[in-house]
């Protein structure tokens, strides 16, 4: 069950009690609000003696609450500017994640706790329940630290900076922007119409790059570094049927894939044409 001690101001008692609590949180019990956590074990007598101790200290109000009912208690947000915890024999209280949860909850901000904690893991809940500005002295078996300066669960809206968009004037019309004439920016050469040679690529590679078997020219050519133009060839017609198109050429005609002409007109091949590939 939940004790509620309320004392009045007196004179400062020092022994070995308050003793053991640091300096800094003694520093924050005048006109603050204390909360005393123990646990099982703990002499009744000894939590009662230590609160009358704190009185003295001129606290404007002393809370004593059992480990177990401090979440059903349902304390409000941000009322404690001390926590005083498991500082009584024989200190057998363990600060869990959700404990420690509450506690940063219902403290104030800047506000201090002292505990004593066997565990190794105090630090890591510590930090995981919020709590900053951490110290644990494992050869004492106690630990301090602060709740932030924020409130938990406050947010703040972050002033992010307007992008910068450039735009032209609607005054500013056309006639007024000096603009750089685009012929200015060629040269002689760029307005040489180049050979059709030396735009021809490699029919497998698809390329300026002769293949391993090239035997279109391109290899001499790219060797010369001159374009080499293709020699051509006159074909008869053995059949007289080319000229009428692929539908009547046989497999080895050399005008197969060539549209049909008039009979008797003179058509150029290339060697390659005229060397099937077999």
């Amino acid at each position: 069950m939940s004790l509620l001690c309320q004392f009045p101001m007196s004179q400062l008692l020092k022994n070995m009690s308050l003793a053991t609590i640091p300096s800094e949180a003694l520093n924050r019990l005048k006109d603050g609000t204390v909360l005393v956590l123990w646990g099982a074990g703990s002499s009744p007598e000894d939590v009662q003696r230590f609160s009358q101790e704190l009185s003295a200290q001129k606290c404007s109000r002393i809370i004593v609450e059992h480990f177990e009912r401090l979440i059903l208690s349902n304390h409000p947000n941000s009322i404690f500017d001390v926590v005083l915890s498991n500082v009584f024999e024989p200190h057998t209280a363990e600060h869990s994640f959700e404990l420690l949860s509450e506690i940063v909850r219902i403290m104030k901000t800047n506000g201090f706790i002292f505990g004593k904690e066997k565990s190794d893991r105090i630090s890591a809940d510590l930090k995981l329940a919020g709590f900053c500005n951490i110290i644990v002295e494992p050869s004492e078996n106690s630990f301090s630290a602060q709740t932030p300066n924020f409130e938990v669960g406050s947010s703040s809206r972050l002033a992010f900076a307007k992008p910068t968009v450039w735009s032209l004037s609607d005054n500013l019309v056309d006639d007024q922007i000096e603009l750089i004439n685009e012929d200015d920016l060629l040269d002689e050469n760029d307005l040489k119409k180049p050979e059709a040679e030396t735009l021809r690529v490699c029919g497998t590679t698809g390329k300026r790059k002769a293949c391993k078997d090239c035997s279109c020219g391109l290899a001499e050519e790219l060797e010369a570094g001159q374009p080499v133009k293709p020699t051509t060839k006159s074909a008869t017609s053995s059949c007289g049927s080319c000229y009428l198109g692929d539908a009547f050429r046989c497999a080895s005609c050399p005008y197969l894939g060539m549209p049909a002409f008039k009979p008797g007109e003179k058509i150029q091949l290339s060697e390659r044409q005229l060397n099937p590939d077999l």
